[in-house]
C-alpha cells in the first residue's frame, strides 16, 4: 500500500474535490431554480439539505476511499467481509464514471468553443436571433463538435498522465484559483449594471407566493435534488480523492470545506446571472439556452462585452474541465487498481475510448437526432444523463450509505473511526439513528420522485 500517490497539499485536495463537484449545474441550473422557487427561502432549504444529505454521504465516500486506499473499482473488495457482494457496486461506479464522460466531455467542448467564438469576435454585430443560431449551428455540425470534444479529452487526459501532484493537482489548482477570481470580477460587474437591484431582489428576497405557485413539496424536492446532484456523489468520484489524503484531518471537516466552496460558487453564479438578465430585461431561463443564447446576447449589449463574455466562458470552461479532470483521474485509477497498468498507458487507452464513447452524444444532435429515447424532443444526451443522474447517483449513494451503517457491510464503528480520524469537525455518534433509518428514506424519495417527474407528467 506504500506506493499510493498523495496530494502535495491540503489546499490541493480541497480545490480538486470542489472542482469535481463544481460543474455546469451550479451555473445553469441553480440560479434558475432559485428564482423559480422563491429566492431566499429556496436557498435556505437547499442549505439544510446540503447539511442533511450532502455532507454525510460525502464523508462516507471519502471514508471508504481513505480506508481502502483504492478507487471505487476495488475499494469494496478491500473493506467487505469474506463472501460479501458489495464489490459488485464497483462495476456500477465504473460505468457511472464512463457514462458521465460520454456526454460531459461534449458539453465541456461547447464551453471552449464559445470562449473561442467570443474571443475572436464572432458574436459582434449579431442580433438576438442570430446569436441563438450560432448554438443551433454548433449542434448541427458533428465535425466541429467532435474537434472541441477531442481537444477537451486529449488535454484533460494529458494533464492526468503527468501524475497526481505534477498534473492533476498543479493544473486544477491554477484553474480553480482563476475560476474563483473571475467569478468574483464578473459578479461585481453584474451587480453594478443599471437596474441590477431588481435582479438581486428577485434572486435573494424570499417570496412566499412563488412557493405557493409551485407547491411546497415541489420546492422541497427541487432543493433536495439540487443539493444531492451538485456534489456529484454516488459513483466514487470523491472516494478516489479520499484515497490520496493522509489521516491528518477528519473527513467531515473536509466535506464541509468542499461543500462550502461548491455552494459559494452556485450562489455567486446567481449574482452574475440575475442582475445581468434584469438589466437587459431578458428572461433567465434554464439549461443550455441560458448560457449559450441569453448570456451572449447580454454580453453583446454590454460595454466591453467581448472581454466580459470571454472571461465568462473561460470560467465555464474551467468549471467543466475541473470536473472532467477529476473523473478522468478516477477512470485512470480503475485501470491502475484493476490491472496494474501504468498511468501513461491508462491515459492513452482511455483517451481513445472516451472519444469513441462520446460520439453517440455528439451525433444525437444531428445525424442521429431521430433517436428520441425519452419521448419527443429528447436526445441521446438526455438518456445518458437520465441513466446517471436518476439512477446511478442515487443508487450509488444509497449503497455507500448502507455499506457504512449496516453491520452486513463495513459497519458503523469502522466508518465512524475512519471519518473521525484526524483534526477537525467530528461526526457525532448520536447521528447513527438518523444515518441508518432516515437518510436512506430521503435518498429513496429522490430516486422515486425523479422517476415520477420524468414519466408521470
Amino acid at each position: 500500500m506504500g506506493n499510493r500517490e498523495r496530494f502535495a497539499s491540503r489546499l490541493g485536495f480541497i480545490l480538486i474535490s470542489a472542482g469535481c463537484s463544481i460543474g455546469l449545474g451550479d451555473v445553469w441550473r441553480f440560479p434558475y431554480i432559485t428564482g423559480q422557487y422563491g429566492g431566499g427561502i429556496f436557498v435556505l432549504i437547499y442549505l439544510v439539505f446540503i447539511i442533511l444529505l450532502g455532507l454525510p454521504i460525502m464523508s462516507m465516500e471519502l471514508a471508504v476511499g481513505r480506508a481502502s486506499q483504492k478507487s471505487i473499482a476495488t475499494s469494496f473488495n478491500v473493506l467487505e467481509k469474506k463472501g460479501q457482494k458489495w464489490h459488485w457496486m464497483g462495476y456500477a461506479g465504473i460505468a457511472g464514471n464512463y457514462i458521465l464522460m460520454m456526454f460531459y466531455t461534449a458539453v465541456a467542448g461547447w464551453m471552449l468553443a464559445y470562449f473561442y467564438k467570443m474571443l475572436t469576435g464572432q458574436f459582434v454585430g449579431l442580433d438576438a436571433q442570430q446569436v441563438g443560431q450560432v448554438f443551433s449551428n454548433l449542434l448541427a455540425n458533428p465535425v466541429e463538435m467532435t474537434i472541441w470534444l477531442v481537444i477537451t479529452t486529449v488535454f484533460c487526459f494529458g494533464v492526468c498522465s503527468f501524475g497526481l501532484q505534477d498534473g492533476v493537482e498543479k493544473v486544477t489548482k491554477v484553474m480553480m484559483v482563476l475560476l474563483l477570481a473571475i467569478i468574483v470580477v464578473l459578479a461585481v460587474r453584474s451587480i453594478t449594471l443599471p437596474n441590477a437591484g431588481e435582479g438581486l431582489k428577485f434572486y435573494l428576497l424570499p417570496d412566499v407566493n412563488r412557493i405557493k405557485e409551485s407547491g411546497l413539496w415541489e420546492t422541497i424536492f427541487a432543493a433536495m435534488s439540487q443539493a444531492f446532484f451538485t456534489l456529484s456523489l454516488g459513483i466514487g468520484s470523491m472516494a478516489i480523492f479520499g484515497s490520496y489524503i493522509g489521516k491528518e484531518r477528519s473527513l467531515l471537516g473536509e466535506s464541509i470545506n468542499i461543500a462550502v466552496l461548491d455552494t459559494a460558487i452556485s450562489l455567486i453564479a446567481g449574482l452574475i446571472i440575475f442582475p445581468a438578465c434584469f438589466a437587459f430585461s431578458v428572461d433567465p431561463g434554464q439549461g443550455p439556452g441560458l448560457v449559450f443564447v441569453t448570456l451572449p446576447n447580454i454580453f453583446n449589449s454590454m460595454a466591453g462585452g467581448r472581454i466580459w463574455g470571454s472571461l465568462f466562458f473561460i470560467f465555464m470552461t474551467f468549471a467543466a474541465y475541473s470536473t472532467v479532470i477529476a473523473v478522468f483521474e478516477n477512470i485512470i485509477s480503475f485501470a491502475m487498481d484493476l490491472w496494474g497498468w501504468s498511468r501513461k498507458k491508462a491515459a492513452l487507452v482511455n483517451t481513445i475510448l472516451i472519444i469513441v464513447l462520446s460520439m453517440p452524444c455528439v451525433l444525437g444532435f444531428n445525424v442521429l437526432s431521430w433517436i428520441q429515447p425519452l419521448g419527443e424532443g429528447t436526445g441521446i444526451l438526455d438518456l445518458e444523463d437520465f441513466i446517471l443522474s436518476s439512477n446511478l447517483l442515487p443508487l450509488g449513494s444509497l449503497i455507500y450509505l448502507l455499506f457504512c451503517v449496516s453491520r452486513y457491510g463495513w459497519g458503523f464503528e469502522n466508518y465512524l473511526k475512519e471519518v473521525n480520524t484526524g483534526e477537525g469537525v467530528k461526526m457525532p455518534r448520536a447521528l447513527r439513528w438518523y444515518l441508518t433509518w432516515v437518510l436512506p428514506v430521503i435518498i429513496l424519495v429522490v430516486l422515486v420522485q425523479g422517476y415520477i417527474n420524468l414519466f408521470g407528467k
